[in-house]
């Protein structure tokens, strides 16, 4: 889910509305061809009269077979709305791939813990890293409930004792406390499990 309602995603959950997967399609420019079990034959046999009178479309899904009976407006009306649906989804996937969500996906929880565990990051690194989570402090968690980071180190630290409401000035706060972190903060062998422990600790939490 976006974390901010969009209309392209609201489209793209009117497409089953809009009778655009195949069935709904085939079932609005044909018809089905039916077979019918024939007693003295012992076997299913399918009809033969639309032979030659229709196009026909086999699923690959299940072998059925479609006699296509719309007229050339129609299958054009349909060719533009899956046009139209394909632009949302490639819109959609953009997005979904673009800026902090590239790196951290889309953050769906309301109540989040960042757990920050930078190892031995040289000083280029270590600014990347923090680029990346001001970017997704800026562009996601300002659109949830609570939140807190917690830094992996053998003296464990935290922005917040307990994950805070968010808001523009708790936001900003965050991202200042993550641009006076030391680079090399004395780590031990447990640090991560215990900043992840910690993080779970706190009963708001849902990631």
């Amino acid at each position: 889910q976006p974390l901010v309602s969009s209309s392209k995603w609201l489209q793209l959950h009117g497409l089953k509305r809009n009778k655009l997967s195949l069935s709904q399609i085939l079932s609005q420019i044909g018809f089905q061809h039916r077979k019918g079990y024939v007693t003295t034959l012992g076997k299913l046999v399918a009809s033969r009269y639309a032979d030659g009178l229709f196009p026909q479309y086999k699923r690959a899904q299940d072998g059925s077979v479609y006699n296509l009976t719309a007229k050339k407006e129609l299958i054009l009306h349909f060719v533009d709305s899956l046009m139209g649906a394909i632009e949302l989804y490639k819109q959609r996937m953009e997005w979904l791939t673009s800026e902090s969500r590239q790196i951290f996906g889309v953050i769906q929880e309301q109540c989040i813990v960042i757990v920050l565990d930078f190892g031995t990051a040289a000083s280029t690194e270590f600014d990347l890293c923090r680029d990346a989570l001001s970017m997704v402090l800026v562009e996601q968690v300002t659109q949830i409930a609570k939140f807190n980071l917690i830094r992996a180190a053998q003296d464990l630290m935290k922005w917040q004792q307990k994950s805070a409401p968010v808001s523009e000035h708790t936001v900003e706060s965050a991202v200042m406390w993550l641009w006076k972190l030391d680079r090399m903060t004395a780590a031990s062998h447990t640090s991560s499990a215990e900043a992840l422990l910690e993080a779970m600790s706190d009963e708001a939490v849902r990631s």
